[in-house]
Order: C-alpha cells, then structure tokens, then sequence
C-alpha cells in the first residue's frame, strides 16, 4: 500500500489535530520539506542498516570522539560535533544537529524525542517508494540483532518487520552469530525469494565455494542494475567462530573486481555495493576497485549526510555512504544513468524524527503482536537513572561504565574489560531503567560473563590488539567495534604510535601495572567455544544483580583514557 502527498499531509494534519507534539515543533509545510525530497534521476535506491532490531522509537547519542589517524584525519566519518557541523554544512541548535552529533544531546532530546521506530519508518518508505516507482529498499545487516526481543526469538521479530516494511536486498554480520543453521532457515522458510541475500565474500571453508549469491540484478524504469553484497570481513574474528564453523569471510578485492566485471558483462549499466565493511573500508575498498558506482555502508555507525566521492585507479569516482544505525535514518539516492552509465546523483540521509512521522498502523500492529508475549518482561523496571546513558564513542560510554561497576561488584576481580560494541540505546535522565532497555546492551548468543587471571604482559597485549584493530592506518586491517572499555585501571593511549606502544601508563589504583603479577580481569562475551563459558553467569543477570542493590544509577563518569598526540584533532570534542 502506498500513500499520496496529500494523503501524507492529512494524516500529519490529523496528528496535531490530536494533540501530535511535533506540531509543536514543526508546521506540515516544514515536515513535508524534510520528508518529500525532489524527485530526480531515474534509478532510485533507499537504504538503511545497523538498526540493530529497535523496533521502538530510540534515543542514541552520536559519539564526541571518533578518532581519524594518518589519512583518515579530519575526513568523513572522523568529524564529530561542531567539526562535524560545518563540515556538511548545518546549524547549530537545530534538528540536524540533534541528530547527527552528540551536540547538547540531553537538551536537544527532550526537545525533539526519540528517533527511528519501524512503524516510522515505514510510513517514510511506502511515502519514497510511491514517488520513486520501482526503488529498491537495501538493508545493510546488522538487523536481527541487539534487543531482547530479537534474542528471545532468534531473530524472527526482525525477519517479519523486514518482510512488512518492503526490504528488497540484504547483506550481513551480526546475523550469523545466531548460527549458520538459522540463518539458512530463514532464507528457505521466510524469505523464500522475497528478499535477496547477498555476499561475494563469504565462501565454504572446505572447497571456498559461494554460500549466497555474490549478487542480484534487477531492472529499474528500463535499466539493468547489479546489487553486490559484501558482509563483514570479520565475522568469525569480532564474534565467536564455532558459530559459523564452516564458512569463511574476508576482503578479497580482486574477487570484488571479478564480481563486478561479470555483472557489466551481464548487462548491468549500473553497480551498486551494499557493504558492512565500516567507512574507512569502504574507502579504501573504492579507491581500489573499477566499475563500482556507489557502496552503500555500514558497521561504522556513522551517519553521514553527504556521499563521499572516491576516485578510483583509472581516475573515475566511486560514492561512499553509510546510513547511520539504530533506525535513526534513512538514505534516498536518486542516480541519473543514460547512455549505460551514471552520469548524475542527488543523496540525502534524512533524520527519522518519529514525532514528525506517524506510525503507520499495519507495522504497529506486527509490532504489538510480537512484543504481546514478553511485554511484562520486557517492561519490568529494574532502575532509574539520574544521568545520560550512552555507549557509542572510541572509549568508555557511561552505560559501559555501568556494566563495568556491575562486574566488578557482583563478579569481583582487580580490573573489567567489556567489549568496544557500537550498538544500544540511550537514556535521558529520570528515565527507567527496564529489562528492555538494559538488554540493549546486553542482548548476544554469547553473554558469559568470566572471572580470569592475567598477568600484566598479558593485559596490555590484549589492549594492544583491541587498540590495533581500532588505529591501525591500513583500514583493512581494522577488524570493528571501538576501543575495549576498561573498569579500575586507567591507561594512556597513543592512536599514532605502532602496535605494542600505543597502551601506556597502565596503572590500578595509581600503582603501575606489573607486567609479572597476576590480575583478576572480569569481562563479557568470551569468543571461545561456549561449553568452556556455560558455567559462567550471563552478563544481564550480573546487571540485574548489581541493579537490584544500587537501583538509583547517580550520573556516571566514564573513565577514559589519556590521549597522547590528539591535540586539535577534528574527531575529539572540543
């Protein structure tokens, strides 16, 4: 079903009629400018990723440091606040500040709540789709994954919503952490067809035969077009292998090259790649590759209001985008392709403001369906917080240093590692603290929560590693998520030094860290094969544990590190 223009501007009509509080922010003049961009080119694509199965409307604050070293300095997607600002040309103060930096976030978030929400954005596709006749709507991965919802059914909530809101192709990551088997169930049982799922660069470990198509290709208003997906590289090293035993992953540039030469040679007068690389990848996955119009990313996060144009070997222009996460936006690129090649784009990544968009009534009722049999569950509060919660940023968010406090307190130890993930939502102050909300954090296949000795040499290898894959100058090298957060010890970082001296000063309680002395590190989520991890206590049952004694949650300062050679740069809060 689709709706007209007028149709859109009656319903928001009807929504302040209501007493809808975006009308207090915003006239239909003005939201029907945000949400109705012109309409140019004639193949047109809408895309989204990383939502990380938020169903629900959700506050998430965008990081204040996202670090750029050697090349990547001050470029895209290492801009943050008011760097970020000018760099893609908004104002400070506004919704577009509000919602792609970290800017006054408490503030700005009262004043314009939350964003995202699928029955949101469906209302926004099936309004882009009407006006863009055959779009394709590309999801990015990263979808079945991050809620208790989507861990309780294993990942079927999100597989329904995909199929109501219209996606048409799909790559992956966080997906296969749910098995290899289930994901091929829900391609043979759910999908069937309706969605393409797509990746050139996962093979069979046994003979490195293709486990998805490398591509699909459709034809939009008369033009061939190629769809190639690219899932993350990674996979079997940010997450645990035993749970994709029999597939490989990996960037294999020559294979990319190969793919997108035997889709022009099939026809295809324009080539797109949906990519769950990370930006810094992407990049370099451009300037490497002929014949690629346009890599729209994801992994990073990082929502970027303009495409990057990357110029390729033989000096032609590639685009990199990437989406954002959380739900939080949803790109619209409109190509113009004549004579079997692009010869024009016009790209917006709009903001989802869900106060501005109303829920379209067929995905709201999917969704109160799906979340009928665990609502008590899921709403239980277990907390209050009298601080901002956040997680995403290079270093220690303060829902990290929740979890850390929690580990050191209910599970004990000298010092607690917790994962650089980049995925869960935030809250403002005087908000509750649910089971939902907690397990935004919390919700993977491997959530063992471990008590281990390490000595000194040990822990700063372990912090060198996480440090290298986050700061190493060769992106393909990067292997995602952002720096381990670290509970009782502080440390130095320097990002421009070399492996093995980037982690400095490592200190506990002032003393410096002894490289011969044994340590009880507490930490989350082990990558080892999970019959060595079962006897240990979920993560979210620590939380709990600790939530139940301390259910007033004062505002948290996370510990962080001291930066060495950051001075001035554009991807630090100033």
């Amino acid at each position: 079903m689709s709706i007209s223009r007028r149709e859109f501007l009656s319903v928001l009509a009807a929504a302040g009629a209501c007493g809808f509080p975006m009308l207090r922010e915003a006239s239909a003049a003005e939201v029907d400018s945000l949400y109705n961009p012109p309409v140019s080119g004639n193949v047109h694509f809408l895309h989204m990723t990383d939502s990380h199965a938020h169903l629900q409307p959700v506050y998430f604050r965008e990081p204040s440091v996202n670090i750029g070293i050697g090349g990547m300095r001050g470029r895209l997607p290492h801009l943050v606040g008011a760097n970020y600002l000018k760099r893609v040309g908004f104002r400070p103060d506004t919704r577009e500040s509000y919602a792609f930096t970290y800017l006054d976030f408490e503030r700005a978030g009262r004043q314009y709540g939350r964003m995202g929400g699928y029955a949101h954005i469906a209302t926004l596709v099936k309004r882009l789709k009407a006006s863009r006749p055959g779009a394709l709507l590309l999801d990015g991965g990263d979808t079945w994954q991050g809620t208790a919802l989507s861990l309780w059914t294993k990942g079927q909530d999100m597989v329904e919503a995909q199929l109501e809101l219209g996606v048409d192709v799909m790559t992956a990551h966080w997906e296969f952490t749910y098995g290899e088997a289930r994901v091929q169930e829900v391609l043979k049982k759910d999908f069937k067809g309706r969605i393409d799922f797509v990746a050139q660069n996962v093979k069979t470990a046994d003979f490195g035969d293709p486990v998805f198509p490398d591509y699909v290709m459709k034809q939009m208003n008369g033009i061939q077009v190629a769809v190639i997906g690219q899932a993350f590289p990674y996979t079997p090293i940010a997450n645990p292998a035993y749970l994709m035993p029999d597939w490989t992953f990996g960037i294999d540039t020559h294979h990319m090259q190969s793919v997108v030469k035997e889709a022009r040679a099939k026809g295809a007068q324009l080539v797109v790649v949906i990519s769950h690389n990370g930006m810094d990848v992407d990049r370099k996955m451009a300037s490497l590759v002929e014949g690629i119009d346009c890599i729209f990313g994801g992994h990073t996060h990082d929502g970027e209001a303009v495409a990057v144009e990357v110029r390729r070997p033989s000096g032609g222009m590639t685009l990199v985008t990437n989406a954002g996460s959380h739900g939080k936006f949803l790109a619209v690129m409109d190509f113009d392709v004549r004579g079997g090649k692009m010869v024009g784009y016009k790209y917006r990544l709009l903001p989802v403001f869900s106060e501005l968009l109303p829920a379209d009534a067929s995905m709201q009722r999917l969704i109160d369906k799906l979340r009928a049999p665990y609502a008590s569950k899921l709403d239980e509060v277990l907390g209050h917080t009298e601080g901002v919660l956040y997680r995403r940023g290079n270093f220690n968010g303060t829902w990290d240093q929740l979890i850390l406090d929690a580990m050191l307190a209910v599970r004990g130890g000298d010092l607690a590692f917790s994962p650089g993930f980049r995925w869960g939502g935030s809250l403002l102050p005087g908000e509750p603290i649910t089971r939902e909300a907690l397990m935004t954090q919390l919700a993977i296949t491997y959530p063992y929560c471990t008590l281990s000795e390490m000595n000194g040499k040990t822990i700063k290898a372990v912090m060198e590693d996480v440090c290298d894959n986050l700061f190493n100058p060769d992106p393909y090298y990067q292997q995602g998520g952002d720096m381990v957060r670290v509970g009782a010890m502080s440390y130095a970082c320097a990002p421009q030094e070399k492996m093995g001296n980037r982690i400095q000063d490592m200190r506990l309680h002032g003393k410096p860290i002894d490289p011969a002395r044994t340590y009880k590190v507490a930490g989350w989520a082990p990558v080892q094969q999970a019959s060595a991890q079962s006897s240990n206590p979920p993560i979210w049952d620590v939380v709990e544990e600790y939530l139940r004694h301390n259910p007033t949650v004062k505002p948290l300062k996370p510990s962080q590190p001291r930066l060495i050679g950051m001075r001035g740069n554009p991807g630090l809060a100033t």
